[in-house]
């Protein structure tokens, strides 16, 4: 009797984590069954994600997402999101994915799983493209704005030769106001903070130079929901070998993603 009950244990609680794992599992036939993909993005982070002057959400991460589900047939709703909440809205499952330039550190793989790399984020030198800028070494003589103490400030003291005229600002407004009010001929910064110069000074002709520090940005998705996360890694291997990755990096961050991490 002992023995039968035990065996009606084991078979119950079989069961129950095949059942946890189909559950696990369902958010690809979820989502292909309701034609729609809920993804969470940025709105206030340019040029990954932000508010046009249309009211709709435009940027790299929107276009991200826009891609994905016309690859997988399906309508996509929007959510924004800050940096604060984007996991828990996987870990919720209000969201089905997060594209929201998401780093992947060991932290967040243990609630949250990722994809291949999307995106790149990185660190950099911009400038007019009057300006002959391609590497560090071309920065000598010539003068440069950057927040002091930032990593910014960090990685490019490492590389800066001698003859560069760096000047350090408190913080990223004053850092970007030194550009724009032509007190230097470049800037280093972050391609976020970079992107919202851009497009609020269209008349500099800003462009990126060269990288001082590379991150890439991955997708999020909910915890062992492998088909939905191998499936977007097709969808975006693909677009690697195609070039659609890269069309979209160039025209929001002004330079292709060229290799990202897996």
């Amino acid at each position: 009797m002992r023995k039968r009950h035990f065996s009606l244990a084991l078979l119950a609680t079989a069961v129950l984590a095949a059942t946890g794992a189909a559950h696990a599992q369902s958010a690809l036939d979820d989502v292909l069954k309701a034609k729609e993909i809920k993804i969470a993005i940025p709105t206030d982070f340019p040029p990954y994600g932000f508010v046009g002057t249309d009211l709709k959400p435009q940027g790299l991460d929107i276009d991200t997402a826009n891609y994905i589900a016309a690859k997988l047939g399906v309508k996509v709703e929007l959510l924004p999101v800050t940096t604060a909440n984007r996991i828990a809205y996987l870990q919720t499952k209000k969201a089905d994915l997060v594209i929201s330039t998401l780093g992947k550190n060991p932290e967040r793989e243990k609630v949250i799983d990722f994809t291949v790399a999307y995106s790149p984020f990185f660190i950099a030198v911009f400038a007019p493209k009057s300006v002959a800028v391609k590497s560090p070494g071309d920065l000598a003589g010539k003068s440069i704005s950057v927040t002091r103490g930032s990593v910014d400030d960090m990685e490019l003291t490492k590389v800066a030769p001698a003859g560069t005229e760096l000047r350090r600002f408190e913080d990223n407004n004053a850092t970007v106001s030194a550009y724009v009010a032509g007190q230097v001929q470049t800037l280093a910064t972050s391609a976020q903070v970079a992107g919202a110069m851009m497009a609020k000074n269209p008349q500099l002709g800003t462009e990126f130079k060269f990288v001082l520090k590379d991150s890439p940005n991955y997708i999020g998705v909910g915890k062992g929901e492998d088909k939905l996360r191998e499936k977007v890694n097709e969808i975006l291997l693909e677009g690697r070998r195609n070039g659609d990755i890269d069309k979209m990096a160039l025209k929001w961050l002004g330079r292709p993603a060229g290799e990202l991490p897996n």
